[in-house]
This record gives structure tokens, sequence and C-alpha cells, in this order.
């Protein structure tokens, strides 16, 4: 356990040297990293959302690709496709810019909803289909999207199965004036993301998020989970209440930050500290607009947290 703590802590510092005044946000990336799954980066332009995945993806000996999404890209764009080949006679499978371990799906609501679903087979299974046959993707695979949302002009909201894909969504926010202000100094020498230097492979990464799944969640705190999630499907604010697959994430995403914190077990302040990214992008309330959203979600799971009883 302790080679594997080592591990997490030089990859917060390393991803850290670009990132400053971040340390939460680091952290949440990490637990989305180890528990295997995909990030939301929801914020307003300029605050370093791309920044962070960049830095996330340079930190890790892995293939990177950065896909921005627009409104004229298809999903062979991301894909790939067969291409004939006047030699052979036949078609050969052309890989597009999903086959690698980290994905930077930069602006993904700029895409049409053909181009968004896309993605979904991708996220979900770790394979594509083209032309009716599969194609595996690389381990581990990670796809960090952004988006802004304020600006819904030439956008399209991302659907509720595709949100569900995503972990948890969270917001880069303003940096403190301090660190505003050393990035000011970082930026003498160039971009900082460009001198972040691998600290883990791919294979080190897996191993990772194998270690992650041993650590011991609790029948109480199992029930805890699922109280919460209880108290989301029987509330009138709510069109929609927390998934199945919602609760799953909670869970793996618990383990992994109990992992990171060097703790062989999860407690139900983890759940607690991770209820708001992993649940509110997957509720929906009754009678908000667009621009509101986010923030009735946000306040009805802190609500729930507020009202549900704490294991003791």
């Amino acid at each position: 356990m302790p080679v594997q703590n080592k591990q997490t802590l030089q990859l917060e510092q390393n991803i850290s040297q670009a990132v400053f005044g971040k340390a939460d946000v680091v952290r949440l990336c990490l637990v989305t990293l180890l528990s295997g799954e995909h990030l939301l980066l929801e914020d307003v332009p300029g605050v370093g959302k791309t920044l962070l995945g960049k830095a996330i993806a340079k930190s890790l000996n892995a293939k990177f690709s950065r896909i921005q999404f627009t409104p004229d890209l298809l999903p062979s764009d991301i894909l790939g496709s067969s291409v004939f080949q006047p030699q052979s006679g036949d078609f050969a499978f052309h890989q597009g810019p999903i086959f690698a371990n980290v994905i930077l799906a930069d602006e993904i609501n700029r895409t049409p909803p053909r181009t968004q679903s896309a993605l979904l087979e991708a996220m979900s299974d770790r394979r594509i289909t083209v032309d009716g046959v599969t194609h595996r993707l690389p381990s581990p695979f990670l796809v960090i999207a952004t988006q802004n949302p304020y600006e819904f002009e030439g956008t399209y909201p991302l659907p509720e199965s595709q949100l569900d894909r995503f972990l948890m969504r969270i917001s880069v926010g303003y940096p403190p004036r301090g660190d505003e202000r050393r990035i000011f100094q970082s930026h003498r020498s160039g971009e900082p993301v460009d001198f972040v230097t691998p600290v883990l492979n791919a294979e080190q990464v897996l191993d990772l998020q194998r270690q992650v799944r041993d650590i011991l969640v609790d029948e109480s705190v199992q029930n805890y989970i699922l109280d919460i999630a209880d108290a989301s499907r029987q509330t009138d604010e709510l069109r929609i209440g927390v998934s199945t697959r919602a609760t799953l994430s909670l869970y793996r995403a618990a383990q992994a930050l109990a992992f990171i914190e060097s703790r062989e077990f999860v407690v139900p302040d983890d759940v607690k500290r991770l209820a708001v990214p992993v649940f509110s992008h997957r509720i929906f309330p009754r009678g908000f607009v667009a621009g509101e959203m986010r923030a009735a979600m946000e306040q009805i799971v802190e609500r729930l947290l507020r009202e549900v009883p704490v294991p003791q």
C-alpha cells in the first residue's frame, strides 16, 4: 500500500506543476482516473480546463489524443473509418483519435447528438463498432470532456445517457490571487504544461486501479449510499433520481479516494465529499431553466446529505 500511495502523491505533485492552487480539483481528477471512469470539466473559458486535461495526460506515459468538438465533426472523425485499398481490393480500418489512453474531448457540447453518441459505446464498454466489426480500445482509457455551462448558442446539451457515463462533473474555478500571480511568473519561459514529464506508465495505472477495487466498503457505508439514492428517488423536487450506475460510481469513487488517502477502508465522509460531484449531473429537478439547473442539482444533493442519517 505505501508504494502505491507514493505513486499517487507523485502524480498529484506532477500535475500541480502546471495547475496552480487547485489541489482539490486535482485530487478529484485522480479519483476519476483510479476509478477507471470519465470526467466532465464544466466551467467558464480560460480557467484551465484544457490545461488540466493536458497535465494529466502528460503525467502518464500513455497515448494522448485531443479532439476539438465542432458542429461539423462526424462520428468517423472520432472513431475512424474503413478505407478502400486499391492494391488489395479490400477495405482497411484506419483508427481515429479515440484509440488512445487519455482523450481530451474539448467543448464536447458543440457537436451534434449523432457525434456525441459515438462516444457512448467507447466510454461504457471500452470498445467501438465500425461497419459491424468491434475494435477494443487501449487500457487504461480515460475521457476528459470540457464544456462551457453559460454559453448556449451553437451548443447541443449532453443527453442523460451521455451524462451518466461521466463519474463526476466538476468545475476548475478561478485561482486564488497568489496562485494567479504565480501563473504570470510561470509563463515567462513558456507554457508550464510543456515541462510536465511522465511519472507513471499505463501498466502502473492499471495496477493502481486493480488495488482500488480491494478497498473495503463496510455494509453500513453501502447502506448509506443506497439511502441517499433512495431519498433522491422519492423527493418531489426531482423528475429523475439517482440511477444504479450512479450508486456504483459513488461506491468506486469512495474506494479510490480512500486509497489515495492511505486508508484500507471507506468512511462515510468519503461518501459525503464525493456525492455532489458524482450525483448532481445525474438528477433532474422540476421547473428550472438551463442556466439555473446545475446550482439546483447541487443544492438538492447537499440537502439530501443533510437529511439522510450518517452511519456511526
